[in-house]
């Protein structure tokens, strides 16, 4: 059994603290673009890893983009804030995965692909709320921390997948008394989200759904948005997708205009 005092320490570690990070953070929070970009520059880390990730095909710049305070510009703040979290979300990402097949350039492109079809949806819906655009980073955060979980129970976890099939969600839980989505609300916590964020997270699992109506069609537009994402082979090869039960009958209601959205033929 992993106790969530052990879980409660790894989350701790997520926020990295570098002066120039926190600079840059405090900017976006305030939505000062310029002065988050000077701040940004002087994390050559930080700087390297917006350049690698904005340039990505999946933003669609048909020239590269190499200056910060441009790659801001075009972002916008939410993007930008996003942008960074994905970069702190790097700084805790292990060397090697043990357990998911991932390497460093292909959480990347999960993390940009869940940033970008999110802002289209959000876009879609016409929601400009800077936290509810960030609330997508949850999920990758999350996968991390599973990662550093499971890690401390490799044969444990890797026994129960072979004798019982089971998924991912459930292995968590009983090991650890926390799913993906519970351990996506404590780092929204940790990053002093608004509680809106934790119910929208958890309604994503298609089993706890939200009271508020509009909340709770955000986490079907989520949920749909993780499944689609985990569904593709690459991240069903890593062994992602056993993460997400498809609830078709939560989503049913909106999974043409997700579709639509999408683009799926």
């Amino acid at each position: 059994m992993i106790t969530k005092k052990q879980i409660d320490s790894f989350i701790e570690k997520i926020p990295p603290s570098p002066k120039a990070l926190r600079e840059t953070i405090v900017a976006l929070n305030s939505g000062d673009l310029p002065k988050a970009a000077k701040a940004a520059k002087e994390d050559l880390a930080l700087s390297s890893y917006l350049k690698e990730l904005v340039n990505k095909p999946i933003y669609g710049f048909r020239t590269e983009v190499n200056d910060v305070s441009q790659i801001f510009g075009i972002l916008g703040v939410s993007r930008s804030q996003q942008a960074v979290y994905a970069y702190m979300l790097t700084l805790l990402s292990p060397t090697k995965w043990e357990l998911f097949q991932l390497s460093k350039t292909s959480f990347a492109d999960l993390q940009a692909e869940l940033a970008v079809n999110w802002q289209k949806i959000l876009h879609y819906l016409k929601i400009t709320d800077k936290e509810i655009e960030s609330a997508i980073s949850l999920l990758p955060a999350s996968i991390i921390v599973s990662e550093a979980l499971f890690s401390q129970k490799t044969e444990d976890v890797k026994l129960l997948r072979s004798i019982h099939q089971i998924d991912y969600n459930t292995i968590l839980q009983r090991l650890c008394s926390m799913d993906l989505f519970d351990i996506c609300e404590s780092i929204a916590k940790k990053w002093e989200m608004d509680e809106k964020i934790a119910k929208i997270v958890q309604a994503a699992s298609g089993i706890k759904p939200a009271e508020d109506e509009e909340l709770n069609k955000l986490g079907k537009w989520m949920h749909l948005l993780l499944f689609f994402t985990l569904s593709k082979p690459e991240f069903i090869e890593a062994g992602l997708n056993d993460f997400i039960i498809f609830q078709i009958t939560y989503v049913s209601d909106i999974y043409d205009e997700f579709a639509l959205v999408m683009e799926i033929a």
